[in-house]
């Protein structure tokens, strides 16, 4: 097991840049999990006014705003979160829109997974 620190504001800074420059707008990296793992975290970049379009729920998880301000809908609600805010992702079908350049890590607890 890897147990180097990763620096999660490089990660933002690098991300945010590809993200400003892919014509969707986006740019996302898992930072630990996959294969065997009961948890997986995602670094999401998403440039200003952009969209991760409706989809549905993974599960268990939470948004954790690391820069920017996101608006996260899910049917009629939708919630504001800002930097060092941490939202609960519904386990309904929902969105994420960046209400300006932001970064957040998704954090997916993987239920079903060997030796879980």
């Amino acid at each position: 097991m890897d147990t180097t620190p990763v620096s999660l504001q490089l990660q933002v800074d690098e991300h945010l840049a590809l993200a400003r420059e892919h014509s969707a707008g986006r740019s996302a990296h898992t930072l630990y999990g996959g294969q065997g793992n009961a948890l997986r975290q995602t670094l999401i970049a998403l440039a200003a006014g952009r969209l991760l379009g409706e989809h549905e729920s993974p599960g268990e998880a939470t948004l954790q705003v690391l820069r920017g301000t996101v608006r996260l809908h899910a049917g009629a609600e939708s919630w504001v979160a800002g930097t060092g805010d941490l939202l609960l992702v519904p386990p309904t079908r929902h969105d994420v829109e960046a209400v300006e350049d932001a970064a957040v890590l998704l954090t997916v607890a993987l239920h079903g997974v060997p030796g879980t």
